[in-house]
């Protein structure tokens, strides 16, 4: 997770302020409506409620952060993130319409106006409160398979037909142990039998203890033709502050060693050759590649080194801004693969593009967290 000046916090703890007052001052145009003058009073006494807590238990929790245990620290500032999205987002929403309706009601007589206009502002408010919730604790567990046939002149034959599953940002910290979940997407991904599995980073929020005990799940994917990930943002832990140099690197080196213990093979900054009767094709691997302010730790160039001759190459890169910035030019790999842009499990899929994939093209295969897609060449 990332750390935050004090003074970063002050300023988010005053904008949800300045929200909630400008929420309230119209809220109060709606709950006057309301004949029972004891449920104004609950009204917004639950309303100021929330409102301080939320902004109390923020500062408290930056005060208290460097004290609490890295296990439960997770899990406290995870709810806390999901609360104060859940309630921020929707409040500007319901802000921007009944300002909007209240300022331009010549559309509705005055007599309507008492009615449509709250009724709006209220479905602005809560509809975006209920699928942010959705988003956050229901569709993370709704595993999708996305079913995409990619046709290339340039796949060598005895490939034809090769069904590749791409799997993404599970994020393994923030299932908090309860490895039930995961049952029913191995069983969905074993079922689709592929000949690859491919995983495109960001396996854990930030530290190697989340994944124990997740070893015997994750090895129970089967691929004929190979298993292989590469890292993500969030792998390297660079979001968390380490007390020394050696204590990163251990924990680093043990999310890599991971990889061995569930039978993938990762891909670091490197490349790997899968031949059927003497026609080839290479996975290129690079290590998390982003613009400012995610880190550039790969090298393409060294990815691949030792593949220049194979003419299908099927490149795996995390962070999908990669490939506008260095992979587009290059006419030799044919498909990229992606993740990180997994939008809180929410996004809008207008004509078989999805509103929560950013940067992407006809060649590129990016996930949602906790789902995979299955590529039939």
């Amino acid at each position: 997770m990332r750390k935050y000046s004090f003074f970063t916090i002050i300023l988010l703890c005053l904008a949800i302020l300045i929200i909630d007052i400008v929420t309230f001052y119209w809220l109060l145009s709606i709950t006057h409506h309301i004949s029972l003058p004891y449920l104004i009073h609950v009204i917004h006494i639950l309303f100021w409620f929330f409102s301080i807590g939320l902004i109390t238990s923020i500062i408290i929790l930056k005060i208290r952060l460097d004290k609490i245990h890295p296990q439960r620290k997770q899990l406290i500032v995870s709810s806390l993130y999901g609360l104060t999205v859940s309630s921020f987002i929707p409040k500007i929403i319901f802000i921007i319409v009944i300002s909007i309706l209240y300022f331009t009601n010549y559309v509705f007589s005055d007599k309507e106006s008492l009615v449509i206009v709250p009724v709006i502002g209220l479905f602005a408010w809560f509809l975006p409160f209920f699928i942010i919730l959705y988003g956050i604790f229901r569709s993370l567990y709704r595993f999708k398979v996305y079913h995409l046939k990619i046709k290339c002149k340039d796949l060598p034959k005895n490939f034809k037909g090769l069904k590749i599953v791409q799997i993404s940002d599970l994020h393994l910290g923030s299932f908090n142990f309860r490895y039930h979940i995961l049952d029913r997407a191995i069983t969905i991904i074993n079922h689709l039998q592929p000949d690859l599995i491919l995983f495109t980073g960001d396996l854990v929020n930030n530290f190697a203890w989340e994944l124990k005990g997740w070893s015997s799940i994750l090895k129970q994917l089967k691929a004929k033709k190979g298993k292989y990930a590469v890292l993500g943002n969030h792998d390297y832990g660079d979001y968390s502050h380490w007390k020394t140099p050696d204590l990163k690197k251990s924990n680093f080196e043990s999310i890599k060693y991971f990889y061995k213990k569930i039978g993938f093979k990762l891909l670091l900054n490197e490349s790997d050759i899968i031949a059927i009767n003497n026609e080839k094709i290479a996975l290129v691997g690079v290590e998390n590649w982003g613009n400012p302010p995610f880190k550039k730790y790969g090298d393409l160039q060294r990815s691949l080194e030792h593949v220049k001759d194979i003419t299908f190459k099927i490149l795996l890169s995390h962070d999908p801004t990669h490939w506008n910035e260095e992979v587009v030019h290059l006419k030799k790999i044919a498909l990229t693969l992606s993740g990180h842009t997994h939008g809180m499990q929410a996004g809008i899929n207008l004509k078989n593009k999805n509103g929560a994939l950013s940067n992407t093209n006809t060649s590129t295969g990016q996930v949602f967290i906790s789902k995979t897609t299955n590529i039939y060449m």
